[in-house]
């Protein structure tokens, strides 16, 4: 770092380096008198959401989708009856996925306040799982869901983000 005298404070200050990801929007600025009252217009050098944001991953960089396609279906089976948080799932799950998960599961909270029921852990036992590869990195799946009084079924979409699945899409059906 370099000294420069501040006619201002009328003593030594300690000028900073411009950061590295930015620079001069015009030549313009540089040719300035130095007297202090000069402001630098820096604007970035890239969009940080290119280099911060979701990465997609191609389907070989990702681990098989099955054991957490079967999970995720056991996890929103049983929070939708209120015997799991969702806060367990949220890791897996995307923010629309997480809202809309939220939105059922008060929906099927005040309907057992309504009845007068206490939250139970569901019987059930999945059936066969059908899955499909639209595209690389994607993977959309449907798993029959069997209980006692009737099947269901929940369709998953997995998009391969930041090398791990995430659930973008979760509906029962």
């Amino acid at each position: 770092m370099s000294t420069v005298f501040d006619t201002a404070t009328a003593g030594p200050t300690t000028a900073r380096p411009a950061p590295l990801d930015t620079e001069p929007a015009s030549e313009a600025a540089d040719d300035d008198a130095f007297d202090g009252t000069a402001v630098r217009a820096l604007r970035p050098r890239f969009d940080s959401d290119d280099f911060f944001g979701q990465q997609p991953t191609s389907t070989r960089s990702l681990p098989d989708p099955a054991p957490l396609l079967e999970n995720l279906t056991r996890c929103v089976i049983e929070i939708l009856a209120g015997a799991r948080e969702l806060e367990q799932i949220a890791r897996w799950v995307s923010d629309d996925v997480y809202r809309h998960l939220l939105k059922r599961v008060v929906i099927s909270s005040r309907a057992r306040q309504a009845k007068g029921q206490a939250p139970i852990r569901p019987s059930f036992s999945l059936g066969s799982t059908t899955v499909c590869e639209p595209r690389d990195g994607v993977v959309e799946a449907v798993v029959v869901v069997r209980g006692r009084a009737r099947a269901r079924a929940v369709a998953i979409r997995l998009e391969g983000l930041d090398r791990r699945w995430r659930a973008t899409a979760i509906h029962v059906l």
